[in-house]
């Protein structure tokens, strides 16, 4: 299993977006990915802002993340396992349209059912 990851230069704590690639069945079974909530979205490119770690697996799809600020990018695609951080800011270029499982950890500022 390899990983692969980038950080924010002059960010005042280290922005780290981490890829799994290709993470076990086991591993996936562990996290209880199936249960979590599916969102996909077209190629594109979007900006956006996380608010709350999220976790990520993704199902099919090609994406490069650029953090904001920054010229270095992360790629990651169908069958990654992907952490994003709170707080980075970020443009998705989406290249293969998207589709993926993903959690965001427990925060007052993460969306809720309440």
């Amino acid at each position: 299993m390899s990983m692969a990851s980038t950080s924010t230069p002059g960010s005042s704590s280290e922005l780290t977006i981490s890829v799994e690639h290709n993470p076990s069945k086991s591993r996936l079974s562990e996290l209880g990915i199936n249960s979590w909530p599916k969102w996909g979205c077209p190629p594109g490119k979007f900006m956006l802002k996380f608010d709350a770690q999220e976790t990520c697996y993704l199902l099919r799809g090609e994406v490069k993340v650029y953090p904001k600020g920054s010229s270095e990018f992360v790629q990651f695609a169908a069958g990654d396992l992907v952490t994003i951080p709170k707080g980075i800011s970020c443009t998705w270029d989406v290249s293969i349209a998207v589709d993926k499982h993903y959690k965001f950890e427990s925060s007052s500022t993460a969306p809720s059912s309440e």
